[in-house]
């Protein structure tokens, strides 16, 4: 994929995988104490982490995952990907994060995952973009709101990150 995605505030741009790309970038967002305290899997994230994920996911057809730039500045922001991708049932799961902290309470994630969300339905042809979100985390589900994907689900106590239970929200969009 090298296609540009473009919206008013941001744009959006393949991940650049070969002679470390991205990598390193990305590796410093994940590893960002805001970012990882709202993510499910909470490890330090390395570089060979990440490697093993270009090889193993981005590779093989199982991620595809954009780079947030601020249109503004060009600066590189966050991360959006498609994972768990289902060609057959035509499903994905959305993931995003806004890695610089000076880019948060800006719309900049709502209109990536908007974005995002659109080129999954209309242009990779998935019928099905599902994900899973952490309940205490209310601004990512009022954004997720605001995109058009609905709850579907809620497990209470799935998961059990800094020494308490969490309930975990399921919510899709699809392809109407």
């Amino acid at each position: 994929m090298t296609e540009l995605i473009y919206g008013n505030k941001v744009y959006l741009r393949p991940m650049l995988i070969f002679r470390g790309g991205d990598t390193q970038r990305i590796v410093s967002w994940r590893n960002n104490p805001r970012v990882r305290e709202k993510f499910i899997f909470r490890e330090t994230f390395t570089c060979a982490m990440h490697e093993e994920w270009i090889k193993n996911k981005v590779l093989t057809g199982e991620v595809i995952q954009y780079i947030i730039c601020e249109r503004s500045s060009n600066c590189e922001i966050g991360s959006v990907y498609f994972h768990n991708i289902n060609h057959v049932y035509k499903s994905a799961e959305f993931g995003i994060f806004i890695g610089e902290d000076n880019s948060i309470g800006k719309g900049y994630g709502t209109e990536a995952t908007q974005l995002f969300t659109v080129f999954g339905l209309e242009v990779l042809g998935f019928h099905r973009i599902f994900l899973r979100v952490l309940k205490s985390n209310e601004i990512a589900c009022r954004s997720y709101y605001s995109s058009g994907y609905m709850k579907e689900g809620e497990f209470r106590d799935m998961v059990f990150l800094d020494g308490r239970y969490e309930n975990v929200v399921f919510m899709a969009i699809l392809k109407e």
